[in-house]
């Protein structure tokens, strides 16, 4: 278990908040030194490359550092605080959550129960803190996009040091990385693709085709090492908190790839409740935390309308006509042209204010 979490490849993107808090909870020293700090990202379309300069615009940047690395921080933090971690522990199920929680659990064929102050719900889309509410008491907001992403993981450098996020009428495509010498991209496909019809020369020929500029952009292929296709859907479970319970991260909100939020979206939410543990344990203060869905779910529905505007503007949708297409020409040469546009996009991409009144 504990080497399935630290090596499975998950999202890279983080927001200049999620590195602060990170680094001043102690857990940064790696990030500093191995992350790849960007200070812009490209929007491609009509076979040309614009630049949105973040640093010039907002004065700030993201830092692509790969979301396992960040896990291992945390568990190597953990460990030599000598905290205890049950790694090859199955969650069951979580009872009194109102009151006085508990949680149930399976480790090496024997049950084992934890009672706690509070639960944080950490455990995923598929865990088992939301399912434990009852149906009546939660309201679920969902959109599912008709198209999903062909995905790879590469062994050969990153053609560009900065995302490139392009806009083709064979569809979107996206340049990333996760280290110098690893590169993912990504494919727009139908959410019904089979992946086996994907070979890998198919794959990188596609992006070339899609990626490919006047300038004659050159996007050299290497062995893929992983590749597999994600739907594309938006997801808010409303409230947050229930009793003593908390829902935070993928267990309360899924966004689409698109803006790179969903990890930085769970960070926001753990600091949020770990200040209001901190109030709650040092002066008794309880309203921090009755406060806890509140205060995440204006960020989460800032961050769903901004990962929905740059999914919607880069995507082609399913029988999209001349007048759409033309649409999205129009949406992205105005950002790429406009300093307020430009603007709007990097201030929401880098992350926004954590405590300003009304944001956060």
């Amino acid at each position: 278990m504990r080497e399935y979490v630290e090596t499975r490849v998950r999202a890279g993107v983080l927001e200049q908040g999620t590195v602060d808090v990170l680094c001043d909870s102690g857990v940064g020293a790696r990030l500093k030194r191995e992350g790849l700090q960007h200070q812009g990202i490209e929007l491609r379309f009509d076979r040309s490359g614009h630049r949105i300069d973040f640093q010039e615009l907002v004065g700030k940047s993201i830092t692509v550092y790969a979301q396992q690395e960040v896990v291992k921080d945390l568990i190597a933090a953990r460990l030599a605080y000598q905290a205890p971690i049950h790694f090859e522990a199955e969650a069951v199920r979580i009872e009194n959550y109102e009151s006085e929680p508990k949680i149930h659990y399976q480790r090496n064929g024997q049950s084992h129960v934890i009672a706690c102050d509070f639960i944080a719900g950490c455990d995923g889309f598929h865990g088992i803190c939301r399912s434990a509410v009852p149906p009546h008491k939660l309201q679920i907001h969902e959109k599912h996009y008709p198209f999903a992403w062909l995905g790879i993981l590469a062994q050969t450098p990153p053609a560009s040091q900065e995302l490139i996020y392009t806009y083709h009428e064979r569809g979107f495509a996206l340049l990333s990385m996760r280290s110098p010498e690893i590169s993912r991209l990504y494919l727009q496909c139908a959410p019904e693709e089979d992946i086996g019809r994907w070979s890998d020369e198919r794959i990188w020929e596609e992006l070339r085709t899609r990626m490919a500029t006047q300038e004659g952009f050159v996007l050299k292929d290497g062995p893929i090492l992983q590749k597999g296709i994600t739907p594309m859907r938006g997801f808010v479970a409303t409230p947050m908190q229930f009793g003593r319970l908390f829902l935070l991260g993928d267990a309360a909100h899924i966004v689409p790839p698109t803006g790179a939020k969903g990890l930085n979206l769970a960070v926001a939410d753990v600091r949020v409740l770990t200040r209001g543990l901190v109030e709650f344990y040092k002066r008794g203060d309880r309203e921090p935390l009755r406060q806890f869905s509140d205060r995440c779910l204006r960020r989460v529905w800032k961050c769903q309308r901004f990962s929905w505007w740059m999914t919607s503007m880069l995507h082609r949708f399913p029988d999209e006509d001349s007048f759409s297409h033309n649409i999205h020409h129009a949406e992205l040469a105005y950002v790429a042209s406009s300093r307020a546009a430009s603007t709007t996009l990097a201030e929401n991409y880098v992350g926004l204010p954590f405590d300003t009144p009304g944001l956060f």
